[in-house]
């Protein structure tokens, strides 16, 4: 994995020491803010390969600063936090949160956590949909989001409908991200959904029956408890013989 340049942003002088000593300790250069202003300084000089991010900054909000991130950086976030409630989680991800631990923590938690989502980074091998020039293959799956088409492992077509693909493309297009119900609901039609609505469950699980090798294990789409689901690995671009 080598050595990674992390940033630490937190207004507790005592968390970000403790931080600093455990990411040190696994070799990695830490750079610290102690609150948003700090933090825009620091990515001045050149983006981290991860930011921890607490969610109390001050006058600002972490997570109107992890918006701010993302619209123009894809590095990796992982919050650490005292805010427990299931809300903050939910949106922390929702924002593009790789992972969210909340304080007290234990430093080797936080180390196995760091070191899981820096791994996920470096294989991840995402291929944005727009930059795909046919197909993407996800598991031996071979999908072509604007032909409307899914191949099954042995190259036979699968029955998707037009509300799976709408599905399949939320999941693609957020790989490895927790993704609650009315996110998804969100994603596929838009803000017209009512609060009550959960045939996004409903969804789920036709389109499992279509792609997962055994629909009652399921391994591509997974259910993340408190939060909705995630597509647990990235697409690639599939081969010119698929």
């Amino acid at each position: 994995m080598g050595t990674k340049d992390i940033l630490v942003v937190d207004d507790d002088a005592k968390v970000r020491r403790l931080l600093r000593r455990c990411l040190e300790g696994d070799g990695h250069s830490v750079r610290e803010a102690c609150d948003a202003t700090a933090a825009r300084r620091a990515f001045a000089h050149g983006a981290p390969d991860l930011v921890t991010l607490d969610l109390t900054l001050g006058e600002e909000d972490g997570l109107d600063f992890a918006r701010e991130i993302r619209r123009s950086h894809d590095v990796p976030i992982v919050m650490v936090t005292g805010r427990d409630d299931v809300i903050d989680k939910v949106v922390g991800l929702e924002i593009g949160a790789d992972d969210y631990v909340t304080k007290p923590f234990h430093v080797r938690e936080v180390q196995a956590r760091i070191r899981s989502v820096l791994r996920r980074a470096q294989g991840a091998g995402v291929v944005h949909v727009e930059d795909a020039e046919t197909a993407l293959d996800l598991d031996g799956l071979t999908i072509d989001l604007d032909r409307m088409a899914v191949t099954d492992r042995n190259g036979a077509p699968c029955d998707v409908t037009t509300a799976d693909i709408k599905l399949l493309r939320a999941f693609v297009e957020n790989p490895k991200r927790a993704l609650s119900r009315d996110r998804l609901m969100d994603l596929i039609d838009g803000p017209q959904w009512t609060p009550l609505d959960r045939t996004i469950d409903n969804q789920v699980a036709r389109l499992r029956k279509k792609i997962e090798r055994d629909a009652t294990r399921p391994e591509l789409i997974r259910t993340v408890r408190g939060v909705g689901y995630m597509l647990s690995e990235a697409p690639h671009a599939a081969s010119a013989d698929t």
